[in-house]
């Protein structure tokens, strides 16, 4: 079987729903670390999967006061889904350099630069490129049928591999949903432009604090959840039924 067909097949059989396969090159320079800049030398391509999170667990997040629904959302999130999407990055990573070509599983979510707030590679950037959805304004990937409802997983590679097309077409529109709910006041509400930095959409530093002020507070957890559980396309998933 070719190698993509391969890829996706046992990505969806251990539990993720999208796959696609991204084309690096069209990251634009300017909207990405040195770091990723250097990696994208070595590895031109990226797999990325997608694992959707539970609507009812979203749906309790609505107030931030209240622990129990807060607590259930981040294990949910950092201790099931997260350690999932792992698991099947590196199953598909073996698949890989068995047949010898490199790849590198990242992280679900792991921060490496701590004073920039930047993880090893932008799960987010990889999923728009390999076509399974937009960066919002929340700075999260949107999928047109989960909105932000989903979490990813990066395989960066130089396989050569069937590539997708970068996303387009759907977008927030007017929309400022997030940008209203969100209590750190983290987001400036400018559209996503792959010329311009993070730091025109998001303040990093508030949303950082915020959470970390919650893992010190009575919540005793670093979780929001609100820009996730408001975004009317994972609403119109849950509407749909």
């Amino acid at each position: 079987m070719q190698l993509s067909k391969r890829l996706e097949k046992k990505a969806r059989e251990m539990g993720a729903a999208y796959f696609g396969i991204a084309d690096l090159a069209f990251a634009q320079r300017n909207s990405i670390t040195e770091h990723e800049q250097a990696v994208i030398t070595e590895f031109p391509r990226a797999i990325s999967v997608g694992v959707p999170l539970s609507s009812s667990i979203v749906d309790g997040i609505t107030a931030q006061s209240d622990i129990y629904a807060i607590k259930n959302y981040y294990f949910h999130v950092y201790e099931v889904t997260n350690p999932r999407i792992n698991e099947i990055t590196l199953c598909l990573t073996r698949i890989v350099e068995d047949e010898g070509y490199k790849a590198v599983p990242i992280p679900s979510s792991h921060t490496i630069d701590t004073d920039k707030l930047y993880g090893f590679f932008s799960h987010k950037m990889a999923a728009s490129l390999a076509g399974l959805g937009w960066i919002g304004k929340s700075c999260l990937l949107i999928t047109p049928d989960r909105g932000p409802r989903v979490r990813w997983g990066t395989i960066l590679t130089d396989a050569p591999l069937i590539l997708n097309e970068p996303f387009s077409g759907k977008s927030c529109g007017g929309c400022k949903l997030c940008v209203e709910a969100c209590p750190a006041r983290a987001f400036t509400g400018n559209p996503f432009k792959p010329t311009e930095a993070r730091e025109i959409r998001m303040d990093a530093e508030k949303c950082f604090k915020y959470l970390n002020d919650k893992r010190k507070n009575a919540v005793g957890v670093p979780a929001c959840g609100l820009c996730v559980n408001i975004c009317p396309f994972g609403q119109k998933k849950k509407q749909a039924g």
